[in-house]
């Protein structure tokens, strides 16, 4: 059984319908928020916006019981606080890993819609980048 038939086995389908909606439309807007952090005049803006994004597939997917992508999701957001609170600008090293995990959410958005398990996180994604400016 895949992840998506485990979250209707175990969820009214109308919640696992409306995740799923969100999820993906959050997932498909990760990246150019991403890439706008580099552009000064956009980070404070993007940079809240993929807090608000990381934070809200934290508390859904914690609800949903979905642990990987509640760990990662938590990960990332505290990274994100991170840059919030202590940088004005993205160095290359934490650009490329913002646009890793972007691309590990996708992994997972493609796993819900073919209905396998969920993708392991990388390794490589646990770890976190340098935030300091370069």
């Amino acid at each position: 059984m895949g992840v998506r038939s485990d979250l209707d086995s175990n969820f009214d389908y109308e919640i696992v319908d409306e995740f799923l909606d969100h999820y993906s439309i959050m997932v498909d807007s990760m990246e150019v928020m991403i890439l706008d952090l580099a552009r000064p005049n956009m980070f404070e803006q993007s940079v809240n916006e993929l807090f608000r994004v990381f934070h809200n597939i934290k508390s859904a997917s914690g609800f949903l019981k979905l642990t990987p992508m509640t760990k990662l999701a938590t990960f990332v957001e505290e990274a994100l606080e991170e840059m919030r609170t202590n940088h004005t600008k993205i160095n290359e090293e934490t650009l490329n890993w913002l646009l890793d995990i972007s691309d590990m959410f996708a992994a997972w958005k493609d796993d819900f819609k073919s209905d396998k398990e969920l993708t392991r996180i990388k390794y490589s994604l646990l770890k976190l980048p340098d935030l300091e400016n370069t």
